[in-house]
C-alpha cells in the first residue's frame, strides 16, 4: 500500500504506520464488519505537526473537511447493515467557567448521516468530576470556583460512544444463541446466583446472566466503565506532546466488539493510537486492522499487540478508585 512507513501483519491482525486514507483506499469494498475508533477531538488535542495529522488542521471547519474523507472511506468499506462506533465528547472552547462548548458529537452525527449511515445509539460514559478536574486542570471544576462564584462552575463532560449502522440489510446476523458470556465493566454488583447460570442453554427468557449484562449494555448511560483499564501508553508519549492523552478504556471497546461483531470478523480502526481497538478485537477472537500516523504510538501498539499474541494481560483488572484518588488530590 502506498504511503506505509512501517507495518506488522500476522494471522490475527494487520497494523500500519501510515495515513489512514492511504491504507483504507487499498482495502476491498464492504470488507469490514465493524469499525471502532476515537477521531482527534476537533481542536482539543494536538498530536503532531505532520501536515496529514487530522489534529493539525487550521480550524474546526477544516477538520471536518478532512474527516469527511475518513467517513466516506468507512462507508465504502463497511458491510451493509453493520456498524461504526465513534468515541467523542463535547469540545470546550477554553478552560474557564465562561467558555462555551462545541457540539462535536452532533456534527459527527450529521456527517455520518450524509455519508450513508443511520444514527442508532448514543452511550454516555460517566466520569467522576474531581478525577476530570485533576486530569485536565479545568478551573471551572475546582471546588474553589464554587466557593468564589458558582455561576462560573463547569461540568465534567461525559464521553460519548456514537453508534452508526450503514444503510442496507445485514447479510450475516450477529447471533448470541446462549446470550452474552462476558461482561466488560465493573461486575461487582452481579448477584452470585446469576453468575452461576453463565451460558444458559434453555429458554433464553430465563437467562438471567445474559439479561443482567444486556440491561447495562442497553443503557444510555454507562457508569460502570473501569477508567483505569487501558493499554500501556506512557512510553508512546513524545517529549513535545501537548496533552497527557489517555487511551480509550478497553471496557468500552470490548462491549462494542462483543455486541456488534461475530468471531473471526474484521474490525477496523483508522486512528489506532497504542492499539486498543485492535487488542480488543484480537483478544475477543476477531481479526483487527489498525492504522496510526504517529510513529511513537505505532511502536507502542506493536509492543502491546505482541504481548496480546503471547497471552499477556496488559490491562489492569481492577478499576481505579477514582473518587478516593480525586479527593486525596483535592485535599493536597
Amino acid at each position: 500500500m502506498g504511503g506505509v512507513i512501517d507495518q506488522r501483519i500476522t494471522d490475527t491482525f494487520a497494523i500500519y504506520n501510515s495515513d489512514c486514507i492511504d491504507v483504507m483506499q487499498g482495502l476491498p469494498k464492504e470488507s469490514v464488519f465493524l469499525s471502532v475508533y476515537s477521531p482527534p477531538f476537533g481542536g482539543l488535542y494536538h498530536y503532531s505537526s505532520d501536515e496529514r495529522d487530522l489534529s493539525n488542521c487550521r480550524d474546526y471547519d477544516q477538520f471536518f473537511e478532512h474527516y469527511e474523507y475518513v467517513v466516506s472511506e468507512l462507508s465504502r468499506l463497511t458491510l451493509p447493515g453493520r456498524c461504526s462506533a465513534v468515541h467523542c465528547m463535547d469540545v470546550p472552547t477554553g478552560n474557564t467557567g465562561s467558555d462555551a462548548y462545541i457540539d462535536f458529537p452532533g456534527d459527527i452525527i450529521r456527517l455520518h448521516q450524509r455519508m450513508g449511515f443511520h444514527f442508532v445509539a448514543r452511550h454516555a460514559i460517566w466520569k467522576e468530576p474531581l478525577w476530570v478536574r485533576n486530569r485536565t486542570l479545568q478551573k471551572n471544576l475546582a471546588h474553589k470556583t464554587a466557593v468564589d462564584d458558582s455561576v462560573q462552575c463547569g461540568v465534567a463532560s461525559a464521553d460519548y460512544l456514537l453508534i452508526f449502522r450503514k444503510r442496507g440489510d445485514n447479510p450475516i446476523p450477529v447471533a448470541n444463541p446462549v446470550g452474552f458470556l462476558e461482561y466488560a465493566g465493573d461486575d461487582s454488583k452481579m448477584p452470585a446466583d446469576i453468575r452461576r447460570i453463565r451460558g444458559f442453554e434453555g429458554d433464553q427468557k430465563k437467562n438471567k446472566f445474559s439479561h443482567w449484562i444486556w440491561r447495562r449494555y442497553a443503557s444510555s448511560i454507562w457508569d460502570d466503565i473501569r477508567m483505569g483499564r487501558v493499554l500501556p501508553y506512557i512510553e508512546a508519549m513524545d517529549q513535545d506532546d501537548e496533552k497527557h492523552v489517555h487511551p480509550l478504556q478497553l471496557d468500552v471497546i470490548d462491549r462494542i466488539v462483543q455486541m456488534r461483531s461475530n468471531a473471526n470478523e474484521t474490525v477496523l480502526t483508522p486512528f489506532m493510537g497504542v492499539g486498543s481497538e485492535v487488542w480488543s478485537a484480537v483478544t475477543k477472537g476477531r481479526k483487527g486492522i489498525g492504522i496510526e500516523l504517529k510513529p511513537s504510538y505505532f511502536r507502542q501498539a506493536v509492543r502491546n499487540l505482541e504481548a496480546a499474541k503471547f497471552g499477556e494481560n496488559l490491562a489492569p483488572p481492577v478499576q481505579e478508585d477514582i473518587f478516593t484518588a480525586a479527593q486525596d488530590s483535592e485535599a493536597a
